[in-house]
């Protein structure tokens, strides 16, 4: 039967009713009293005396063995230390208020494994986040999102292994990244390219994970304030001399990433032994890399050039020098114009125009000064091309007529006298070469050498014909006669018509 925690007639003395309902109303009265005193079962409520210390906005729960986060937070909390404590998981619901004054957030050191996707929609103006020295394995697709004020993300001493491409997503202010000491094998290129890159990012750190290929190239042309702040020692990267002139140059130029680690830069050589060295020794014995050396800017006459002055800090004042240590000001050169980011234009460029430049850089932190060696060529571009065509036509003109004289004179055709089959030449079956230049008829009456001659086309110089007056050659009858004589053991001739000299000096080619 059950005992009622309140009567139906608030009238009716109570001595009056049953012993039995008096001990069931008094029983029921205890349980709900415990229940309202009982903590809530998501989590302890916040006590500032037992379960955390409260200085002003600064609430510090560290090492106080919690395995929840503590409920009923201040609305006016600004930091909340939860570190070196026992909390494996951070749900959405950790928070049931909007933190809006919450800008620092420790959660380092408990062995944390779980972070919700929605974890971070009531602490929306974070702007320090630590998560190092976790569990974490996964970073999951827009996981940040709501944190579009965040600064600095600390990620170090963790097991990540996979990171998507949209964690960082929405990170609009982020400027430190730590990830270093996780387990990560690809570089997320992402977050330093142009156009994809979070727009105030100067420090990256992916030290000491698996990391065996980096694009070069893409980190070759990065500006130097982020190369200054860009740290990826302690990488098993593979030996290559492109990325040792990338190291050097990086320490030429005294970058952070370079200077301060440069012991820690290590690769592994190519080979079945897999050699762990230094990647700054690569130059000796190890690959033989070419010593580094800074390229010069090189233009043309009338070009336009753009001088940069990449320095290790952003948003520098920056100041420039031609050669001979000349200010650039706006009315002493109207060619060199300092322009709004701090580069140097030049142009139309001139010959004059040669030699180093140099940008003064100034910043409350820093003082740099870099210089830009400019050589000008002494001609324009179209113009060099239109040489270079000239000279390469030249060129391909002399090589034909050289290859068509070594044709003429050792591939020309061979004459029936040498072709296989003809041991000796029979001069009785030829015509003689006056005789078939000079006349379009057979000079044989046999049909069947008629019909074994071919037919070509041959033209005579006139002045084998003509003697110094410019007439016919009297003698040639004569000549012709002693030809017959001599040939008259060997087959009558018959003499060309008149007609046939005649045509030698028309227009018209011979048909032999």
């Amino acid at each position: 039967m059950p005992f009622p925690c309140v009567v139906e007639d608030p009238m009716q003395d109570a001595s009056l009713l049953p012993r039995e309902v008096r001990l069931g109303r008094a029983l029921c009265l205890w349980l709900s009293l415990v229940l309202v005193l009982m903590p809530e079962a998501e989590g302890s409520s916040l006590n500032c005396h037992k379960t955390c210390i409260c200085a002003s906005n600064i609430v510090s729960c560290s090492k106080m063995n919690l395995t929840v986060v503590p409920t009923s937070l201040p609305l006016y909390t600004a930091v909340l230390d939860l570190s070196f404590n026992s909390i494996t998981r951070l749900r959405a619901e950790w928070t049931t208020v909007k933190l809006l004054k919450l800008h620092n957030l420790l959660l380092s050191h408990n062995g944390m494994s779980f972070v919700s996707s929605e974890a971070f929609l009531y602490v929306s103006r974070l702007r320090y986040l630590d998560l190092s020295s976790n569990r974490l394995r996964l970073l999951d697709e827009f996981i940040f999102e709501p944190l579009g004020q965040l600064e600095v993300l600390l990620l170090y001493n963790n097991h990540i292994s996979q990171i998507d491409r949209t964690a960082f997503s929405g990170l609009l202010s982020l400027q430190k990244l730590y990830l270093s000491q996780n387990q990560i094998s690809r570089f997320p290129l992402e977050l330093v390219k142009d156009k994809t890159r979070p727009e105030k990012l100067s420090l990256l750190d992916v030290s000491a994970n698996r990391i065996k290929v980096m694009s070069i190239p893409d980190l070759q042309v990065l500006p130097a304030w982020i190369k200054n702040g860009l740290y990826f020692h302690s990488n098993p990267l593979g030996c290559d001399c492109t990325l040792y002139s990338l190291l050097v140059h990086w320490h030429i130029r005294k970058l952070n990433s370079a200077l301060d680690f440069k012991d820690d830069y290590t690769c592994v050589l190519p080979g079945p032994q897999k050699m762990t060295v230094g990647a700054f020794e690569l130059n000796g014995d190890y690959m033989n890399c070419s010593t580094y050396k800074e390229a010069d800017e090189e233009t043309y006459l009338d070009q336009m050039l753009v001088l940069n002055c990449d320095t290790r800090h952003r948003d520098m004042q920056k100041t420039w020098a031609m050669p001979g240590d000349v200010p650039v000001t706006p009315h002493n050169n109207g060619s060199a114009v300092v322009l709004a980011d701090g580069s140097l234009r030049i142009g139309p460029v001139r010959a004059e125009d040669s030699g180093v430049y140099t940008c003064f850089a100034v910043s409350k932190a820093l003082n740099e000064t870099l210089y830009v060696m400019v050589k000008v060529h002494n001609f324009t571009l179209v113009g060099g091309g239109e040489t270079l065509n000239t000279a390469y036509t030249t060129l391909v003109g002399c090589l034909s007529s050289v290859v068509l004289v070594l044709i003429y004179l050792y591939l020309t055709p061979c004459h029936c006298f040498c072709c296989p089959g003809h041991s000796k030449p029979q001069r009785h079956n030829e015509d003689s070469i006056h005789s078939s230049m000079l006349s379009a008829t057979p000079t044989h009456d046999d049909p069947a050498t008629k019909a074994g001659l071919s037919r070509h086309v041959a033209f005579i110089d006139s002045k084998e014909l003509q003697g110094q007056n410019g007439k016919v050659n009297p003698n040639a009858q004569e000549e012709e006669e002693e030809e017959r004589q001599a040939l008259q053991g060997r087959g009558r001739r018959r003499r060309s018509d008149a007609d046939s000299i005649s045509s030698v000096f028309s227009d018209t080619p011979i048909v032999v």
